[in-house]
């Protein structure tokens, strides 16, 4: 029987606010971090991986969280808890003190997030098999367990759930086949930060024009002028028929919002990111109102708090491109309800990444909703920004601007050891030499 034995807690910081990487109208001086652990057992080949993103101060107080969760799981069987995650994520839920701090949302569910993805990662690990396929070959009763439906039985019952997943089953050798050749679509936003200059925007749209891609994202809130210039370089390096989209980071009230991407709808844009508020379902409802008769739909969830939010904004129909988040909501076993719930609402789920490891997981998350859950691609594409990737051990491959299945058996979380003892917060090697001055 393999037990385990200890959580391993990092806390893991990046400078990129030095180079402007991931500035927006809101978050101007991002320094992506990582909440990160390691469940770690008596088999030294047996591990599971997980964290959370955060762009730095707090990212301690994360790690916090994560170890009053995933401590209760020392000396636990290895096999009960990855043959069993709906009942370690049902363990986590049920402790009614640390629930009473969200309940579902903030600190203490970016927590469980890093620790479910943790368990998920090992129970792919312990089968040999990158998440993905674990998931999609999952029998659905069995997945259907694993999964919160809670609050969500006007909209998704258990029933109703396993027999979509059902449904999808006859073609899942086909998509994969499918998948292999042809990956899945991605945009990128590593072109568009606010921060970068005219000359760095119109060089790197270029080049991802050369790279494949065809969906590129600006961020945008800030000054109305700059608004209008930026776009306009981006629009005449891509050409017409390249799709636009815009982010404004929930910088805007409500009116501000519509007045804001009416001014700008001239562009062809295809969608407006977090206009306002996350929260704010009916806000979302009267902007979409206010600029879909201009053709630009809404997208927002990067910061969906959890699955009953996701269900409010498609009973609204207050959103028109469904923007999971890898490391905000509750892992696998929230995600997947609400790739569930955008199915049969009939909205293309197309998820936010970047920061650290998201596009990882990401990479996993669109291949299980195009596999097992909504059998489309068509209006989905899935964001990529190309920093940090390099400190992964199974980084996320994208070719001619589409992800490409993982291969490795987990959910691809593990961040090489030198990355850890470089990056780690405040005493790695890398934040000693800065603050000896020692980095030009």
């Amino acid at each position: 029987m393999e037990t385990i034995t200890s959580i391993e807690l990092v806390d893991l910081r990046f400078p990129t606010s030095e180079s402007s990487d991931g500035s927006d109208a809101v978050n101007k001086d991002a320094d992506y971090s990582a909440a990160y652990l390691r469940i770690v057992t008596d088999n030294d080949a047996l591990y599971g991986c997980g964290f959370t993103f955060t762009i730095g101060r707090g990212n301690d107080i994360c790690l916090e969280a994560v170890d009053a969760l995933a401590s209760r799981f020392i000396g636990r069987d290895v096999a009960s808890l990855c043959d069993e995650p709906g009942e370690a994520y049902r363990e986590l839920a049920a402790d009614s003190q640390l629930r009473w701090l969200g309940p579902d949302k903030g600190v203490v569910h970016l927590a469980r997030a890093a620790v479910m993805n943790a368990v998920w990662d090992l129970a792919a690990r312990r089968a040999g098999l990158p998440l993905w396929q674990l998931i999609c070959e999952m029998d659905p009763e069995a997945l259907v367990d694993s999964l919160d439906l809670s609050y969500l039985s006007e909209v998704l019952t258990a029933d109703e759930a396993v027999a979509m997943l059902r449904e999808q089953r006859s073609w899942r050798d086909e998509r994969i086949a499918e998948l292999r050749e042809c990956g899945f679509p991605c945009y990128t936003t590593s072109a568009g930060w606010l921060g970068y200059s005219d000359e760095k925007l119109e060089r790197l749209c270029r080049e991802a024009m050369q790279q494949g891609y065809r969906h590129i994202k600006l961020k945008v809130g800030a000054n109305p002028d700059d608004d209008e210039r930026r776009l306009g370089i981006a629009r005449s390096v891509i050409g017409p028929d390249t799709s636009l989209m815009i982010d404004a980071n929930q910088i805007w009230d409500v009116p501000e919002a519509i007045d804001r991407v009416r001014e700008l709808a001239h562009h062809r844009l295809l969608w407006i990111e977090e206009p306002t508020s996350p929260d704010d379902v009916l806000g979302h409802r009267a902007i979409a109102d206010g600029v879909r008769p201009e053709g630009i739909g809404v997208a927002t969830g990067e910061h969906g708090m959890n699955r009953v939010l996701f269900k409010q904004l498609l009973q609204a129909d207050a959103v028109d491109f469904v923007q999971i988040d890898s490391c905000r909501l509750a892992s696998i076993n929230e995600i997947i309800p609400v790739l569930l719930m955008a199915r049969k609402y009939g909205k293309p789920v197309c998820p936010h990444a970047g920061g650290v490891g998201l596009c990882e997981l990401v990479n996993h998350l669109v291949m299980i909703d195009y596999i097992a859950v909504s059998g489309q691609v068509e209006g989905r594409v899935a964001e990529f920004v190309d920093h940090l990737h390099e400190h992964f051990v199974d980084p996320c491959v994208v070719k001619d601007g589409a992800y490409t299945l993982p291969k490795a058996p987990g959910y691809s979380a593990e961040i090489k050891a030198e990355s850890l003892d470089a990056w780690s917060w405040p005493d790695g090697t890398e934040w000693t030499r800065r603050r000896h001055g020692e980095i030009a």
